[in-house]
């Protein structure tokens, strides 16, 4: 008599994803409306040169001007476009929120996958330099750091980025020293797994669905740094971001509610949006541990 085949199963990278989409679908109020608001944001970045024909640096003799079909979002006090500038913008913004995450969540994965894999002294010392860079006013030094290094995209996503990395640390390795102790780990050695493969091929793929929940919520703080930054004047003024049309149109407050509303209103839907995702991928985790129950 012989044991019957096991059933084929489906490799964490594969049903992991599968599971975090599921749940979102499962969370309407949260992840979907998150989803489409982030959408609407990345589509509007994206499809700018075909949703305006305006130039968002080019000058214009019709300053100041009021919504109008000619110009749907206004002018500003030089007479470019303010929707022009809003959608190109976004690209500005999203795309240090995108890049500032990516750093700072490659950097926390790594810190808390060595921490929470090895244990030990190793845990001791990296946990250490984690809780102290979590103490640190983040807004406070990035405005120190990027006045002292110069403006300018690429260093305000290295600051942004380098600075953001602790939660992430934490939330990886808690995870792993969960994943640590399972059978599949055990087994995995057994057969001469070394550290490496383990951590690249057995355990990292069970933590890249806990990092969703965690990038989604780094994109959109590194977003609100940014419009920090660039709102006390730290912007590159040669690539504007909301933050940098927030600045400028706080000057012109109440002669020109457009310059300082639609960035805005860009800038609340796209942090807004992030939270809601990650309030729904959040669920993916949440709804095993209580159907386990």
């Amino acid at each position: 008599m012989t044991l019957a085949s096991p059933l084929p199963t489906r490799p964490a990278w594969v049903t992991r994803p599968l599971t975090v989409l599921a749940a979102v679908r499962r969370q309407p109020a949260a992840g979907v409306m998150g989803a489409l608001l982030v959408l609407v944001t990345i589509l509007g970045a994206l499809l700018a040169p075909f949703l305006t024909a305006a130039d968002p640096l080019a000058l214009g003799s019709d300053t100041l001007a009021e919504p109008s079909w000619a110009h749907p979002f206004g002018t500003d006090d030089l007479g470019r476009d303010v929707l022009a500038r809003v959608l190109y913008g976004g690209r500005v913004s999203l795309g240090i929120g995108l890049f500032s995450a990516a750093i700072s969540v490659g950097l926390g994965m790594t810190i808390g996958m060595v921490a929470g894999f090895f244990g030990g002294l190793l845990d001791e010392v990296l946990m250490r330099i984690t809780e102290a860079f979590q103490i640190l006013p983040k807004l406070l030094v990035a405005v120190v750091v990027v006045s002292l290094i110069g403006s300018g995209l690429l260093n305000e996503i290295l600051v942004i980025g380098l600075l953001s990395w602790p939660a992430t640390a934490r939330i990886v390795r808690g995870r792993v020293q969960v994943i640590r102790h399972e059978e599949f780990i055990a087994a995995a050695e057994m057969s001469g797994a070394g550290p490496v493969r383990l951590l690249a091929r057995h355990i990292a793929p069970n933590v890249l669905s806990f990092l969703l929940v965690s990038a989604s919520l780094q994109v959109a703080s590194a977003i609100m740094s940014e419009s920090f930054l660039s709102f006390l004047g730290l912007g590159d003024p040669e690539h504007p971001s909301w933050g940098l049309l927030l600045q400028q149109g706080q000057l012109f407050l109440q002669q020109a509610w457009w310059l300082t509303t639609f960035p805005g209103l860009a800038l609340a839907m796209t942090v807004l949006g992030l939270n809601l995702l990650g309030d729904g991928l959040s669920g993916s985790h949440a709804a095993p541990a209580r159907s386990r129950r």
